[in-house]
């Protein structure tokens, strides 16, 4: 097709896809939803990463947060999983085809209640693929209920105070076992993009708990929610730069005011440090550094833990390189001689 004279030339990407190979359908969400925002970043990120959109496996469960797999990759494998269940649906997905990228959205609800059991297990394995939390604290189907990870104090609409202690996903990801555990905001894009850039570099459980503010029910005042508390009220841990293996690594930094950090892949994060003690391969520290946020309502947000020794639930199995959904019958089904011998060893 020829060009018109004048017409700027449509960027790609390392593998040849513009922009436009990583969206998905229009959104029903909202207007102004952080939800919406997050996808932006998801598309960006996966875009920049050069990910092709077939090697992705998106996977939710039930509420406005599981609707957003609907508006990026429109190409990639989609499973919307029952309310709560989508960790075990992730986990036979991943063990079944271990070449894939998983990303799974949930939402607070999804995730801190009905799905509690199930998140737990999934940190604990440290299963490879990026787990994001949508958190607005609400529950935004069911018209705007606190949900469990709604702060003790915050306010409803209708003026209802919550007076149950919130459930940190992020502190108890890291007490769990997953290797990268963050927080961000959906209106910090420069930074919501470097970490989710740097998720899909890492091989292991990735949880990012994003606060996403609820236009409808939760971004008022009194809520800790909202666009206003989160500008008021965030505090970052360090400046997030991400360099992929693929690009040449070269970041601006003062000497001696930050810290490297080497993915699975080659990849480099490298963290300037707004406070000057704090170590993010230190889980005790990323711990206590969470209950001190608490306690001064700081809404802490960054990369508070990696660690990119840890094997993978995937490479504990030491399964064949070839992705077991791939292979046939013959080989993934032992025969009656073999199960006749099984039996034998028993007699």
């Amino acid at each position: 097709m020829a060009t018109i004279p004048g017409t700027p030339a449509v960027k790609s990407n390392r593998i040849g896809l513009q922009v436009i190979d990583y969206r998905g359908s229009k959104s029903t969400l909202c207007a102004g939803c952080g939800h919406n925002a997050i996808s932006e970043r998801i598309i960006d990120a996966f875009y920049e990463m050069g990910i092709e959109p077939e090697q992705v496996a998106k996977l939710s469960g039930i509420g406005c947060s599981s609707k957003t797999p609907a508006y990026f990759m429109a190409r990639a494998h989609s499973f919307n999983a029952v309310h709560g269940r989508m960790p075990a649906i992730a986990t036979g997905a991943a063990v079944a085809n271990h070449k894939m990228l998983h990303i799974g959205v949930s939402g607070d609800g999804d995730t801190a209640s009905i799905g509690m059991g199930q998140f737990a297990h999934l940190m604990r394995r440290n299963l490879p693929m990026i787990y994001i939390i949508e958190d607005n604290g609400v529950y935004g189907l069911t018209k705007g209920q606190f949900s469990a990870t709604a702060d003790m104090g915050s306010k409803l609409k209708t003026g209802t105070v919550n007076e149950l202690p919130a459930i940190d996903t992020c502190a108890l990801a890291i007490e769990l076992g997953a290797t990268f555990v963050a927080r961000s905001f959906s209106g910090d894009k420069k930074q919501l993009a470097a970490l989710l850039k740097a998720a899909i570099a890492h091989n292991g459980t990735v949880l990012l708990d994003v606060i996403s503010p609820c236009v409808t029910f939760n971004d008022h005042e009194g809520s800790t929610k909202s666009y206003k508390f989160m500008k008021d009220h965030e505090e970052p841990l360090h400046d997030i730069n991400f360099v992929p293996v693929f690009e040449e690594i070269d970041v601006e930094y003062e000497e001696g005011s930050g810290v490297d950090i080497s993915l699975h892949d080659g990849s480099k994060m490298h963290l300037t440090k707004l406070e000057e003690e704090y170590n993010p391969t230190d889980r005790i520290a990323a711990l206590t550094r969470l209950a001190q946020a608490r306690a001064k309502d700081e809404v802490l947000t960054g990369l508070f833990y990696v660690n990119p020794e840890q094997p993978s639930f995937v490479d504990m199995l030491n399964l064949v390189d070839r992705p077991l959904g791939t292979l046939p019958e013959n080989v993934t089904r032992p025969g009656k001689s073999v199960l006749d011998g099984i039996m034998e060893e028993y007699r």
